[in-house]
């Protein structure tokens, strides 16, 4: 009897503390996205007095005056950094019903430091749907990962459809190059420069900082394992990783390699592409993508090996495992997307 009052006594507790956690994380959503929204109005009433322009000649001395008179009688949070946070807030946001309730204050001041307008509304609608932390949202920043992104894609339409999330459903539409990206920065892993990992400790490093690694690959990918085997006549093959992506309904096999990629590498891969397309895939998925991450590239950013089929598609892709400064990652992405220009000339 004893033991059952006590089972009750702590099912019933465990409830109580769901219902008030669920209802502080409803308070504070509620007072974050008021925070926000009254933080816009007041960039936007800033600048209005300022004439509109993004410059006017008197435009600090009134926050200035402003922040003064604020702080006396609000308190903290109205210095006037604060304030050009929220001038820059509006300008950068200008349409209110863009604002996003699931982004903090923080997210935000963030943001407006992104030049880039289009880089700026990629960062914001992906940390709102993934719901990234501010410490995501920066390192994603920091490792210039929209402009990696796009380094290997077409034209104009093709990136604003990967931005919107217009990506293709059906095969014979299905463009494998939305899921890739180069180079991959994996500084996370905590690799030192001076030490030369084997292929398996990068694995298990992955696998260790797997919510890390799933950010570096982006939105809708799912770990399905590692070293899954695949049996043909008797032989035994285990990819690196296998992961599924649930937005290209596609499998994505990842091979690590510590070394320049060669052709017997390019030739596994497209055996374990065919593999996952004839014996895995169902009938609603698209076409398996075989990513091989290497530390020198041949001298061509994406290689396919499977003649006239340029709906399924076999990469090489460099990752860095120290993160490079910003020129240097600046000059790798713009290498990599002169070389992809030449390819597809």
């Amino acid at each position: 009897m004893q033991n059952t009052f006590t089972e009750l006594s702590d099912n019933t507790y465990s409830q109580i503390k769901q219902v008030l956690l669920q209802a502080r994380s409803a308070v504070l959503t509620t007072v974050n996205t008021a925070m926000v929204q009254a933080y816009w109005h007041i960039g936007k009433l800033i600048v209005d007095a300022q004439g509109g322009e993004e410059r006017a000649t008197y435009g600090d001395d009134l926050i200035k005056r402003i922040s003064q008179r604020l702080t006396q009688e609000f308190g903290k949070g109205f210095t006037a950094t604060n304030l050009r946070y929220m001038r820059m807030f509006y300008l950068s946001f200008p349409i209110y019903h863009s604002l996003s309730d699931k982004l903090s204050w923080t997210h935000y001041r963030m943001l407006t430091k992104v030049s880039n307008p289009k880089a700026r509304e990629y960062y914001a609608e992906e940390a709102a749907a993934g719901k990234w932390s501010v410490r995501q949202l920066e390192r994603q920043i920091a490792t210039q990962y929209y402009e990696r992104l796009l380094s290997t894609h077409r034209d104009s339409e093709e990136v604003e459809s990967l931005i919107k999330k217009n990506l293709p459903a059906k095969p014979d539409k299905f463009d494998p190059l939305t899921l890739v990206h180069d180079p991959f920065v994996l500084e996370f892993v905590g690799a030192k420069e001076d030490v030369i990992w084997q292929e398996s400790e990068l694995e298990s490093a992955l696998i260790s900082h797997l919510e890390e690694f799933l950010l570096e690959l982006g939105r809708g990918f799912a770990f399905m394992g590692r070293q899954k085997r695949i049996t043909i006549d008797g032989q035994h093959f285990y990819p690196d990783l296998v992961f599924y992506n649930v937005l290209t309904r596609s499998y994505v096999i990842i091979d690590l390699k510590m070394k320049r990629v060669d052709y017997s590498d390019l030739g596994q891969m497209q055996l374990y592409v065919n593999y996952y397309n004839r014996e895995v895939c169902q009938p609603d998925d698209n076409p398996t993508i075989g990513i091989i991450l290497c530390s020198e590239k041949n001298d061509t950013v994406v290689e396919y090996t499977l003649g006239d089929r340029k709906d399924i598609g076999v990469f090489s892709a460099k990752y860095d495992l120290i993160l490079p400064s910003k020129e240097e990652l600046s000059r790798e992405i713009e290498l990599t997307r002169q070389k992809f220009k030449l390819i597809n000339s």
